[in-house]
């Protein structure tokens, strides 16, 4: 079963990024361990401010945001796999229902395409 073998610990930087004071490690049912690095930077989910989005789905599901960035920049994986593994990762902690993850997942799957082909427009998918 997908878990979470380390938590999430980072500190905010004067630019309002997060940067891991620790390695995060997570244990995929989808691609296997993935471990991202001490110091890696994040914004985690970019979740819009319209009204009721961000009550709903908003300032949760951290840990699950920084696998996916990092899957994100690395293209470790296809983005559909990372999308899907963030997906996987949001149950694995636990503060969203079946709906939020949806909802979170088809944000990615329908915006995310952007940022990924910006990074890596070798690996479109």
């Amino acid at each position: 079963m997908s878990h979470f073998t380390t938590p999430l610990r980072v500190w905010k930087r004067p630019d309002q990024r997060w940067e891991l004071i620790d390695e995060l490690i997570y244990q995929s049912d989808r691609v296997g361990l993935i471990t991202v690095p001490k110091g890696f930077d994040t914004d985690y989910a970019s979740v819009p401010r319209l009204p009721l989005m961000f009550w709903f789905l908003g300032d949760r599901g951290h840990s699950a945001a920084v696998v996916h960035d990092y899957l994100y920049r690395t293209a470790e994986v296809a983005r559909s796999q990372a999308d899907a593994v963030f997906e996987e990762a949001l149950e694995a902690e636990g503060e969203m229902s079946w709906f939020g993850r949806q909802a979170m997942w088809l944000g990615v799957r329908v915006g995310g395409w952007a940022a990924y082909d910006q990074r890596h427009p070798e690996n479109k998918s």
